[in-house]
């Protein structure tokens, strides 16, 4: 092949890599090297078919030197970044208490065993199994001709004892007045004196048996002895009942409803912010004080039942760390009922001015939360955010964020560190909105 062959093959060459650099100005140089060995391998090929190889080093070297040109004005030639669209908007500021939300169960303020208090066969029932009932309504009758016979026993030795009181008081008289006319001694005199304080006595004993036989008799009246809802009877009619105060039959259960507390535990960590709140004078402590408290039931969304706090355990239990506390609620429509779960929450911080922001904005890596805003200059910005709960659809941030930074809470997985944006402005209600519909 003769020299002319030779530059004709360079010449293909370089207008081959020139042909493809022109359109192509962002390839990268790992391409453009790649392209420059397939050619300078073609180049070196056609040379050796063609016999020619003392010329085939000085070929493959000028075309890789005119490649390498090339490629290093392609790397230098400045590339336009374009800048990415974001939506922005201004972190919300409200004024908010903070609430701590735990679980409990109601309580009834009353709960009541009935017990017989006197022994005999249960004679009839007066309720209806789960009803209603007032303090002093009739819930047993225990058979009552024993005790009406007791009683009736009890009034006749009274009125014994009345008669011999009778007989001992003009036994005294008499004797008195005989004494004062020296007909009998005096040592006969004390002896009626005497007579009469026993008959005294003995009249006192036999209305204390009266008394006591007419209260069992009233024992066998089985009442209400507080205001709720009855459970079921324990023991049918017809049954033995042994009474006493040893531990008599159980007959029923009773819980008062209305009002009714709502029992729940915190830890220590929670009794030691309220301890510190009230020291300061932010918030007030519920030992003390009827703080408002607010609860929800587990089929409702919103706490709409207000309540107030009403006691404060004196000690943590040891086997779990908490301490009790009650709040007391009205009850009017009974839906409340004893053992029933709910949750309850109460103030768990001063009144203050909070940051919140949409969840869809808040980022996750790893174990770090983070959220992209926009500065000064239109770049991305990456920020580190400690998270609250959510109030009212929107999240707290607790450290991170101002109320002056320009939050990004579209396109956020478009952007980096340092990259430029293009911002648009969004209202922060509608942002939130679109979120909670999300």
């Amino acid at each position: 092949m003769s020299q002319q062959s030779i530059a004709s093959a360079q010449d293909g060459a370089q207008a081959e890599q020139n042909r493809h650099l022109a359109p192509e100005r962002t390839e990268t140089g790992r391409q453009s090297r790649r392209r420059a060995a397939l050619l300078g391998g073609a180049a070196l090929a056609a040379l050796v078919v063609a016999g020619h190889a003392n010329s085939v080093f000085e070929t493959v070297s000028s075309v890789l030197t005119s490649v390498e040109r090339s490629t290093t004005a392609v790397a230098a030639t400045p590339q336009a970044v374009s800048a990415t669209p974001v939506d922005i908007t201004r972190p919300d500021v409200r004024r908010i208490t903070e609430w701590d939300e735990y679980t409990g169960r109601f309580v009834a303020i009353d709960s009541v065993q009935v017990r017989a208090r006197v022994s005999g066969y249960l004679e009839e029932i007066h309720f209806k199994d789960g009803q209603t009932v007032t303090a002093g309504d009739l819930l047993f009758t225990i058979d009552q001709r024993p005790f009406e016979a007791a009683l009736a026993e009890a009034q006749a030795d009274l009125a014994s004892a009345q008669a011999v009181l009778e007989n001992a008081r003009a036994e005294n008289t008499r004797g008195q007045e005989l004494l004062a006319r020296r007909t009998i001694s005096r040592e006969a005199a004390d002896d009626r004196l005497r007579g009469l304080r026993q008959a005294e006595a003995q009249l006192k004993a036999a209305e204390a048996r009266v008394a006591r036989a007419e209260l069992d008799l009233s024992f066998t009246e089985v009442r209400a002895p507080v205001s709720g809802r009855i459970s079921d009877d324990a023991v049918s009619v017809g049954n033995l009942i042994t009474g006493g105060a040893d531990g008599g039959t159980m007959l029923t259960n009773i819980v008062s409803l209305d009002p009714i507390e709502f029992e729940f535990t915190v830890s220590e960590a929670d009794y030691l912010k309220y301890v510190r709140l009230d020291r300061s004078g932010a918030r007030a402590g519920s030992r003390e004080n009827a703080n408002t408290v607010f609860l929800k039931l587990i089929d409702e969304d919103n706490y709409a039942h207000e309540g107030e706090m009403r006691f404060v355990d004196n000690q943590f239990d040891a086997s779990t760390g908490t301490m009790r506390g009650r709040a007391i609620f009205s009850n009017p429509n009974d839906v409340f009922a004893p053992g029933m779960f709910a949750r309850i929450r109460l103030a768990g911080s001063a009144a203050y001015d909070a940051v919140l922001i949409p969840d869809a904005a808040i980022q996750t890596d790893q174990s770090e939360k983070f959220v992209w805003v926009a500065t000064a200059q239109n770049t991305a910005e990456r920020r580190t955010v400690v998270l609250g709960p959510v109030i009212n659809g929107q999240r707290l941030i607790r450290s991170g964020l101002s109320p002056d930074d320009r939050l990004i809470v579209g396109g956020v997985q478009f952007v980096a560190a340092g990259a430029p944006i293009a911002p648009t402005e969004r209202d922060v209600a509608e942002i939130a909105q679109k979120s909670r519909i999300q």
